[in-house]
């Protein structure tokens, strides 16, 4: 079970927009664990299908993944936030040479700490019809 330590004490000056990027690069950057301790509330849950829908699934998922790709980059290109839901919207390449993935993460914050996530993404194509481009 991931302990979410109650003396880590919320940064109230942050906004739930600004700790829902925070979670997301702490993560990529491959500080899973204080991700999810700095932000992740006790009953955090999750909606991806590839794994159980716990806290301690994703984080070491999360841990896999950081280990395999030490080189992974995370751009935020807009994050919105409304009321208890935020949604950001980033590229995450796995390392220089990928072309990396569109995703986006929707959170749902209950007393300042995340508690539940979906996400979704979608390869970035190497040529695209879209003269606007994938951003």
């Amino acid at each position: 079970m991931v302990e979410m330590k109650e003396t880590v004490q919320v940064d109230r000056t942050l906004t739930k927009k600004e700790r829902a990027v925070s979670f997301l690069q702490l993560a990529a950057s491959g500080s899973v664990r204080e991700a999810f301790q700095s932000h992740a509330g006790p009953d955090f849950f999750h909606h991806n299908p590839y794994f159980r829908g716990d806290a301690e699934s994703l984080l070491a998922a999360m841990e896999e993944n950081a280990a395999a790709n030490p080189d992974k980059t995370f751009e935020v290109k807009r994050a919105i936030e409304e009321g208890d839901t935020v949604a950001v919207h980033s590229h995450v390449k796995q390392n220089p040479d990928d072309l990396g993935a569109v995703v986006i993460h929707i959170f749902r914050f209950e007393n300042d700490r995340i508690a539940e996530l979906w996400d979704v993404g979608q390869p970035v194509p190497e040529n695209s019809l879209n003269e606007h481009g994938i951003f």
